[in-house]
């Protein structure tokens, strides 16, 4: 009889502590996740898909399509009266026109790193620092003339999709930026 008392005993003692350390194992702080939190400041603001002209000797040789989107600070972008996608319209079409920074003789020279970061500085410069925290490249094509020539001499069937200067990103449903 006593040696069911004290196995009883024993497994309450057992019981009581087991539950007493999970208590105190969770009350314990849980690491942060900096990354989460970061995001958690972010709103996806989805860009639109541009065609930009490649104008070479006076003439036009081609066309970029692009579709660039960006990670913007939730609080900053309440305060911005610019119309967003007119803004980074504006600013790739300053990027690829105005500094040449795709050069299509040399395709494997594009540095997509510069690209991104050419675009965060120029958006955070019209429209103040630390609003655009990530730039993500979608699409970033080039169609020639001949190419899209091509194209409409077959009826569009089976188009050439041109060369591929960046394998982009897929951007999950955009959320409603209400700009």
């Amino acid at each position: 009889m006593i040696k069911l008392l004290l196995t009883g005993l024993w497994v309450c003692v057992v019981t009581l502590g087991a539950v007493y350390f999970s208590v105190q194992m969770s009350a314990a702080p849980t690491p942060v996740d900096e990354e989460a939190k970061k995001k958690e400041l972010l709103e996806l603001v989805p860009g639109e898909s541009i065609t930009i002209p490649v104008i070479s000797d006076g003439a036009i040789t081609g066309y970029f399509l692009g579709r660039v989107s960006f990670m913007m600070d939730k609080q900053k972008i309440t305060g911005v009266k610019l119309p967003i996608t007119e803004v980074t319209t504006d600013e790739l079409f300053t990027l690829l026109i105005g500094n040449k920074m795709v050069d299509l003789s040399k395709p494997g020279a594009f540095d997509l790193e510069k690209f991104r970061s050419s675009i965060k500085d120029g958006m955070n410069r019209k429209l103040g620092e630390g609003l655009v925290a990530e730039v993500l490249v979608e699409q970033l094509d080039y169609l020639s003339k001949e190419d899209i020539r091509n194209n409409a001499s077959r009826g569009n069937k089976n188009p050439n999709p041109g060369r591929k200067i960046v394998e982009g990103v897929k951007i999950e449903a955009p959320q409603s930026s209400g700009h």
